[in-house]
């Protein structure tokens, strides 16, 4: 096995960096001084950990212009859109640190003669997050921050299409003066990584990642009562309602779709549209999808990038392949993007129709830019439909009435509802999922709670 992490570039296949993997010694090393440090984390007020955290995120946005070529080289975000991740991350970041005070604050549940009584919110100890590549600032953002404010610390292993971000992380909590040992992160291969979880030197496990590579973690994890937040795959759907705005509905949910070529855990793979304006929908979702432009990331004029690799792309040609062969029509003529071509990672984006829930483009995770069309004849078909799924991360609805949104909503099998959008994460709200979609919660006041435990005091006041 080598002992080297390569990252190689979907733009042109080249290596675009390469790290050594770390020794197991050093492994078992960094938590035992992750373990040393959280103590002396965990005694500083709040208020000492928000100011050391909002330092970090200073020096990150510091490097926002580094961040967006290393973006486009590593995982193919075009530059248009580079700067997104940067404000993602920021967003999420000084919102949980703006209201830890609040969540982790004491419980007391009422007065009781002669005792008193109160629940605290203390930390579980070290945190392990494993992120992907996808949204690599940003889905690591979501446990290393809370983790760090609620008194923990922190280990990330980043993925290795995007390997350096956590050279990135480590950089700007060195900036903003950490602690020693509070944040670390490791070049890790899978062995040493189910190692690490099943030997029970992390006391919390953030993932973000495939429904295999989750049930290898809970797996690592079994025996250990190591707590694991899992954000696994999605299929998230989209329902348009015949009194929806449509040119809205076109233009948020194109761009739900195909943002980051489709590569996007809670992106938009299948939409469901009422009969009454299906005709409408169709052909003016097909027009915009057509004006995309499938180019090198690092070209400012690119909207649709590369996948993250050529395997990933023939994985969605042969979704699309299937569905054609099984009668589907397919709408955009990949000749129309000359950078599509068999065997790379540049793949035109497509829209089916006459599609059904036997074709595995309307059920399996494509992460990619394909999505089907379904005409359906009223709001029942369309739960139904919405609820097909062995996954549940979104479900986002177009109309204009809002009771009837939360009506459907209620019937849905899913983390989040949306109306009028998707494809976002707002970190007031709990980012969550059902299904195979995993379990636990990131974000919002919620997140906290899977940070820390909770410790009860009941004191008997003896006087004489």
């Amino acid at each position: 096995m080598s002992n080297v992490i390569k990252c190689v570039s979907p733009v042109d296949a080249s290596i675009y960096a390469e790290r050594p993997i770390a020794s197991d010694e050093a492994v078992k090393q960094a938590f035992e001084k992750a373990k040393a440090a959280q103590a002396g984390w965990q005694a500083l007020s709040i208020g000492e950990r928000a100011k050391y955290c909002s330092s970090a995120v200073d020096a990150m946005i510091g490097m926002r212009d580094e961040i967006v070529q290393e973006l486009a080289w590593t995982m193919g975000r075009p530059v248009a859109f580079g700067a997104g991740e940067v404000g993602g991350f920021e967003e999420r970041a000084r919102h949980m640190i703006s209201i830890a005070e609040m969540s982790l604050a004491s419980v007391f549940p009422g007065p009781k003669e002669g005792f008193e009584r109160e629940i605290k919110r203390v930390p579980l100890g070290t945190v392990f997050t494993i992120a992907p590549w996808n949204f690599p600032f940003m889905t690591a953002v979501n446990s290393i921050i809370p983790a760090l404010m609620a008194g923990n610390v922190s280990v990330l292993k980043h993925a290795s299409a995007t390997i350096l971000i956590g050279e990135r992380f480590e950089k700007a909590f060195s900036a903003a003066g950490l602690p020693d040992g509070v944040f670390q992160h490791l070049v890790l291969s899978h062995d040493q990584t189910n190692h690490i979880i099943s030997s029970n030197w992390c006391d919390m496990v953030a993932f973000t990642g495939s429904v295999p590579a989750g049930r290898t973690i809970e797996q690592a994890a079994a025996g250990t009562f190591t707590p694991v937040g899992l954000e696994l795959g999605g299929k998230d759907p989209a329902y348009v309602r015949n009194d929806a705005n449509i040119a809205h509905a076109i233009e948020n949910i194109a761009d739900g779709a195909f943002f980051n070529s489709g590569q996007s855990c809670c992106g938009i793979e299948r939409i469901y549209v009422h009969e009454d304006v299906y005709d409408e929908f169709v052909p003016g979702f097909v027009e915009l999808v057509k004006g995309y432009k499938l180019g090198r990331p690092v070209d400012q004029a690119t909207t649709l990038g590369p996948l993250i690799k050529a395997s990933a792309a023939d994985f969605v040609r042969g979704q699309i392949n299937e569905a054609v062969e099984a009668g589907a029509t397919a709408h955009i003529d990949p000749a129309d993007f000359p950078m599509d071509e068999e065997g790379s990672a540049y793949l035109a984006p497509q829209v089916l129709t006459g599609v059904d829930h036997s074709m595995r483009v309307m059920t399996e995770e494509s992460f990619g830019p394909v999505v089907g069309i379904m005409k359906v004849a009223n709001d029942e078909e369309a739960v139904r439909l919405m609820n097909d799924s062995e996954f549940g991360l979104t479900a986002a609805i177009w109309s204009e009435d809002v009771a009837a949104a939360r009506a459907i909503g209620d019937q849905l099998e899913t983390g989040t509802v949306f109306m009028n959008r998707c494809d976002y994460l707002d970190p007031a709200l709990a980012w969550t999922g059902c299904k195979n979609t995993g379990r636990g919660c990131t974000l919002s006041s919620l997140g906290y709670e899977v940070m820390t435990r909770p410790k009860s005091y009941h004191l008997r006041v003896v006087t004489s």
